[in-house]
């Protein structure tokens, strides 16, 4: 199997490890674990790794200090914080160390790979080509600036900026992140971490017709990673991508808030609850008409 990228899981639950460890090993990533902070620091003092998925309380050293530690040490290595506890004040403080993204415990499998495949691409392209292939973000500069400059001096600056930087553009590329960081003075790491926890923001282009699968535990449980499976198979795309025609594109999030309508996909801003896989191609007949759904 190809080596996707190196992935040390640090958590003190064996369970946590052990499920971490045979999920993201069958994607074809190399997994190193620990199961606390100063184990994993004497790990990573003698190896190197692209991404680190660490717990927040643990015996020891716990998640903070490590991080700490990474940020001053290994400076080059991703981190996504993992917890059981999550709250927005605990989301801002993970933030302000300068994390690649946030996972809230309990996760289901589809998440936990989604999470660390968009973090290991972010990690890998971090050099951010100066021009995305679907977009000449240079001929936009100028406005891009004004919504900055408009914004900087407003508290909760980032979110607004990032709103209507991608009603500009239509999507948030790392290019645009880069640019957004350093007109807000800010680093990259958390304008990449507010982009991928809110499912309103795109690093992809969309389509036409944008079809969102949720992969939270209530749809999971009920099948939605067949959902996403027959999509995949009845548009030829995989998540992330466009169909060739520019009608459809597809993305899986975390929630959708709608957990008793359980599984859910959402399409541009129709919501389609209780979804039988083996209907799911019927949903996309109804758009490719352009006609609305009844």
């Amino acid at each position: 199997m190809a080596d996707n990228g190196s992935i040390l899981v640090v958590d003190d639950e064996p369970i946590v490890i052990k499920s971490c460890e045979k999920i993201l090993k069958a994607e074809g990533y190399n997994i190193g674990i620990a199961t606390n902070g100063q184990d994993a620091i004497n790990i990573l003092q003698d190896k190197d790794y692209d991404l680190v998925i660490t717990d927040l309380k643990m015996p020891e050293v716990d998640g903070i200090d490590l991080i700490k530690w990474i940020r001053s040490s290994k400076p080059q290595t991703g981190i996504i914080v993992i917890t059981g506890y999550p709250s927005q004040e605990t989301i801002k403080d993970a933030l302000d160390l300068g994390i690649v993204d946030y996972l809230p415990k309990p996760f289901t499998p589809a998440i936990l790979i989604d999470v660390a495949s968009k973090a290991i691409t972010w990690i890998k392209t971090r050099a951010y080509p100066g021009k995305p292939p679907e977009e000449d973000i240079a001929s936009k500069t100028n406005d891009l600036e004004k919504i900055i400059s408009e914004n900087r001096a407003r508290p909760g600056s980032l979110i607004p900026v990032l709103q209507q930087a991608q009603g500009l553009i239509g999507y948030l590329p790392p290019s645009v992140q880069r640019h957004i960081a350093k007109g807000l003075n800010i680093p990259v790491s958390e304008v990449h971490s507010v982009v991928s926890f809110y499912s309103f923001f795109t690093m992809k282009p969309k389509g036409k017709h944008n079809i969102r699968v949720c992969l939270g535990t209530a749809c999971y449980v009920k099948r939605a990673e067949e959902i996403l499976e027959k999509f995949k198979e009845t548009l030829g795309i995989d998540v992330g991508e466009v169909t060739g025609d520019k009608k459809f594109s597809m993305e899986s999030v975390r929630c959708l808030g709608a957990c008793g309508l359980a599984p859910v996909v959402v399409v541009d801003n129709e919501i389609y609850a209780s979804v039988d896989p083996v209907k799911t191609p019927d949903i996309i007949k109804k758009y490719n008409g352009d006609s609305r759904p009844d």
